[in-house]
């Protein structure tokens, strides 16, 4: 069996296997994170919805600083402190994205993987902290504009994640050129790895489409140094998806995966999703008026007042509480939308992390 190399990422310990992709709402929580983490990865924690968590768990009610610092700290403990644990913000959320990062670093996070915009004030927020730095992107234009805005402060990334469009969620592509052959994973990945390069040489790990330990290997051999999975991480019994969700997993074909755009994520962004999922079909039909309670994607507008990105005028779905039905978190009655990344079709089964991490990296590190 071919052995697969470590990722070295300054900030971490020691080196990792692979980064467990970051999904919210409430997929990606301390139990899964923990589970890969004990394996050698990095388990990622996403920052939505953790106050919802928190509150379900413990019935108080907790600042989304208090929701990641309890949640991180109890991914660490299940990790048995070994591998490294992660959260995945999104900077698109500005309602959470700071506090939920300074209460990670207070739980003792050993990395902040921050995608869904370009975190450009990442090192300011993060200050002397020791977390590895770890930004999303789609381009080799986007990792430049983040290096020339980061040595501000002196500082470049500690790896970044290049995501491609067969990734699942909120995809950093316009919905026209996800299937051009130019934006293609393996055609995106030299350009970065150039810039990667030429700004101190840090790890580049590929997202996307990475299904198998065939594929790790591959994308170890064409020079990438590590890969972040998602999808087949969000079909683990550790998983915080609901149990409709991970059998819609099981049961969707290739043509059950689509990109919605219209109606589609109230950010604008395209948004891989299984078709079949109750409340795209609710979205598709015009079935559900839009109201905004869980008010995380508030932005500041031209009046200078917050408004939720899904009021104003875009045909949107309420994203937060679709995710959150998804995850069964949700306090209202609203319909799940399933999101994923291409390869979910080729999932048949639900294993458990320790099950995945054995087909994927081989034996327990």
């Amino acid at each position: 069996m071919i052995e697969i190399p470590k990722v070295a990422i300054r900030g971490l310990d020691s080196g990792v296997i692979l980064i467990q992709g970051g999904m919210g709402a409430c997929i990606s929580l301390s139990p899964l994170a923990g589970a890969v983490a004990s394996r050698g990865g990095v388990g990622t924690v996403s920052f939505v919805g953790l106050d919802w968590v928190v509150k379900r768990r413990t019935g108080r009610t907790v600042s989304h600083h208090e929701a990641a610092r309890l949640e991180i700290g109890e991914a660490r403990r299940l990790s048995g402190n070994r591998g490294a644990i992660a959260i995945n913000c999104m900077v698109l959320i500005e309602k959470t994205y700071i506090p939920s990062i300074e209460g990670a670093i207070e739980g003792g996070v050993n990395a902040i993987v921050a995608g869904a915009g370009l975190p450009l004030t990442l090192p300011e927020i993060v200050g002397s902290a020791k977390a590895a730095l770890i930004p999303i992107v789609s381009s080799a234009r986007a990792l430049k504009i983040i290096c020339q805005r980061w040595n501000r402060y002196g500082r470049m990334p500690d790896a970044v994640v290049l995501e491609g469009p067969l990734a699942g969620g909120h995809l950093g592509f316009r919905a026209e050129d996800i299937p051009k052959p130019e934006f293609r994973l393996e055609n995106l990945f030299g350009p970065v790895k150039k810039v990667a390069e030429e700004n101190g040489n840090f790890p580049v790990i590929v997202a996307g489409g990475i299904y198998s330990r065939e594929d790790i290997v591959w994308w170890t051999n064409a020079g990438a140094d590590g890969v972040q999975i998602g999808t087949r991480f969000a079909a683990t019994h550790e998983s915080g998806a609901s149990e409709e969700f991970k059998l819609a997993i099981v049961a969707a074909r290739e043509e059950d995966i689509e990109v919605a755009v219209n109606p589609g994520s109230p950010s604008g962004m395209p948004f891989r999703v299984i078709r079949t999922s109750p409340g795209y079909i609710q979205a598709l039909a015009h079935g559900r008026p839009l109201r905004c309670d869980k008010q995380l994607l508030l932005h500041k507008g031209k009046d200078g007042r917050q408004t939720c990105l899904a009021l104003e005028g875009y045909d949107a779905f309420c994203i937060c509480n679709a995710l959150a039905s998804a995850a069964g978190v949700n306090n209202t009655s609203d319909l799940p939308i399933y999101t994923v990344g291409t390869n979910a079709a080729r999932v048949d089964r639900i294993l458990s992390v320790n099950e995945l991490m054995d087909e994927l990296v081989g034996a327990t590190p």
